[in-house]
């Protein structure tokens, strides 16, 4: 690992979705909150790839651990060779914008179906959007994830574990 940097924000969410990628982020561990209607992930988030330069023949990436939380969730459904294998994202679709099913209880105006397409099998569900929650600033890596103890093992911390309180 190298230097750190800070990124944009700390949280993002829905309104952030077209600017953000989620390709190659490992998924270490999915949590479920049924009372609150909450799935969360446990990811290496990765801000940016960076080109090899001069005499360099490899990527790098600044990469920080995150949690993610969709809200509002229903129709959960997961395929593929969880639990033993790394689940990676290939890419991550919000299709067949409608109003939620539960609109008049919750404050949200839109839900999506979410389909979280990984290298090896694929998660898919209804959900009003997400939270996206930094864990510490990203540090500069030769690896697409971090090793578990360096990302302090698996998470679902919602805010920053990088600063003194």
């Amino acid at each position: 690992m190298l230097s750190r940097r800070d990124p944009e924000k700390y949280v993002w969410d829905a309104s952030d979705f077209e600017t953000m990628g989620w390709h190659d982020a490992t998924i270490y561990a999915v949590a479920f909150e049924s009372e609150q209607f909450e799935v969360s992930l446990d990811i290496d988030y990765i801000f940016e790839w960076v080109h090899p330069s001069g005499s360099e023949s490899f990527f790098r990436f600044w990469v920080s651990p995150c949690t993610v939380v969709f809200q509002n969730v229903y129709d959960f459904a997961l395929d593929g060779p969880w639990p033993g294998s790394a689940f990676q994202i290939d890419e991550v679709r919000r299709d067949r914008a409608r109003s939620p099913r539960n609109a008049k209880v919750i404050i949200a105006d839109t839900e999506w179906q979410w389909t979280i397409t990984c290298h090896h099998g694929e998660i898919s569900f209804w959900s009003t959007g997400f939270l996206q929650h930094v864990r510490r600033a990203p540090t500069l890596n030769e690896a697409q994830g971090l090793d578990l103890a360096d990302r302090g093992g698996i998470s679902f911390v919602r805010g920053r574990t990088d600063i003194e309180t």
